[in-house]
């Protein structure tokens, strides 16, 4: 069964230019990853690229956003929201009140929501930090 494409309600606010960097890992984010404070993730898709190919390692802060909200421009990790366990690694082009729309960067090769929608605030699992190691 095909899913109906996400339509937003209202207009789409503008998108921030995608992330073209990411920072490498500094000795203070091996430390905060050692007292647990950051977690590893390992890119498997094509999605991320050209900014990260498959088997790369990133860091995230899984507090990041405990207080505030993610905004435009910012990489998260996130459970997909119809597929439990799934995480994706994925832009924030825009935020609304119900949750934040979320992209890749290789259109051809991202499930993004623009097939599943929003992604609702209690998905995010954190913020990309930097590249690890």
């Amino acid at each position: 069964m095909l899913e109906e494409p996400f339509v937003p309600t209202a207009p789409l606010p503008i998108a921030p230019l995608p992330p073209s960097q990411l920072r490498h890992s500094r000795l203070t984010d091996g430390v905060l990853w050692l007292l647990r404070r950051r977690r590893r993730f390992r890119v498997v898709g094509m999605s991320m690229r050209p900014l990260l190919e498959p088997g790369a390692e990133v860091l995230i802060n899984p507090f990041a956003y405990g207080q505030q909200r993610p905004r435009s421009g910012d990489l998260i990790v996130a459970y997909h929201p119809g597929r439990s366990g799934l995480r994706l690694i994925k832009w924030v082009v825009y935020v609304e009140s119900e949750g934040c729309f979320l992209q890749g960067l290789n259109d051809g090769a991202s499930t993004d929501s623009r097939e599943f929608g929003l992604v609702p605030w209690d998905r995010i699992v954190g913020k990309v930090i930097c590249r690890f190691p």
